[in-house]
């Protein structure tokens, strides 16, 4: 039976305060900066292919920092590229804090932003109603597909657009990590049937498997402390409760025996380790770069 209880997605400004505090305790935007100079600038180097300009698209792109540190390594690779750039994000906060980055940035000169403040499947048929014939030479959902009601036909359709040498990048939650395990063991009581919350790069490699698509996967180690999760109470910790379990406000809302069995699959060792007294979630993410 799905869960009654209140999916932390539908209370943003609530999710907002709480994914600071998780950036602030985890390694999670590190990791993927380390990808993004390490292995960003082969793939940019296989799509760019002596072209003066090409199409990006960034979908559930939040404030855009990890978009800026993209378009910051595509920059200092190829400084004479110019870039149409379309940013799909829903939430008008985020749209709003992205514009703020990219005013005070410096040089964007040869980006052109167009702002699509919409969720993907709004953005799905509005490309779809405009009947555009345009290709995109790099896509990234990052983090975003937790929010959709059909992955793989949301991976599908923005594959869709690809350029003939286009990649579509794709970061989540690694199947192997904390999340994966406890997903396996509560995903019913916590999650919203309506979105795939319970998501990893596992559903998302075995969809493209199925369907004979290649890709690459990178694996991007990353951790995040939830020691305060095991001290009643603390606003810390529970706003990291609400976190990991995507419920807001999770300690008042789930019965007792709920929050107990969760504190406890938080500490065993397939999701979390114990290092000088801290708790350490393992918070690994996937990076799949996916062909056309």
């Amino acid at each position: 039976m799905a869960s009654s209880l209140s999916c932390l997605a539908s209370d943003q400004a609530r999710y907002h305060k709480i994914f600071q505090v998780f950036l602030d305790c985890s390694t999670e935007h590190q990791c993927m900066k380390e990808f993004i100079l390490s292995t960003l600038p082969h793939v940019f180097t296989s799509i760019v292919q002596g072209k003066s300009s090409i199409n990006i698209l960034g979908v559930g792109s939040g404030s855009g920092e990890m978009d800026l540190e993209m378009l910051s390594q595509l920059h200092q690779q190829y400084p004479g590229v110019t870039v149409d750039y379309e940013v799909v994000e829903p939430c008008s906060q985020m749209m709003g804090n992205y514009k703020a980055l990219v005013s005070k940035t410096p040089n964007l000169e040869k980006i052109n932003f167009t702002w699509n403040q919409m969720s993907s499947s709004e953005f799905e048929k509005h490309w779809k109603t405009k009947q555009s014939t345009k290709k995109m030479d790099f896509i990234h959902m990052i983090q975003m597909l937790y929010y959709v009601t059909d992955p793989d036909a949301t991976v599908s359709f923005f594959r869709s657009l690809l350029s003939e040498n286009g990649k579509l990048l794709i970061i989540l939650v690694a199947g192997e990590s904390g999340w994966g395990r406890l997903w396996a063991t509560h995903c019913k009581e916590l999650c919203n049937s309506e979105i795939s919350q319970c998501i990893t790069t596992y559903n998302i490699k075995s969809y493209l498997d199925t369907i004979g698509v290649s890709y690459k996967s990178y694996l991007l180690p990353s951790t995040m402390d939830i020691t305060e999760c095991f001290f009643p109470g603390g606003e810390k910790g529970e706003l990291l409760l609400d976190f990991l379990t995507e419920v807001s406000d999770f300690s008042k809302s789930a019965s007792p025996e709920l929050k107990g069995r969760v504190l406890d699959s938080l500490q065993k060792p397939e999701c979390s380790t114990v290092v000088d007294g801290r708790v350490i979630f393992n918070n690994t993410l996937e990076a799949l770069i996916v062909e056309p």
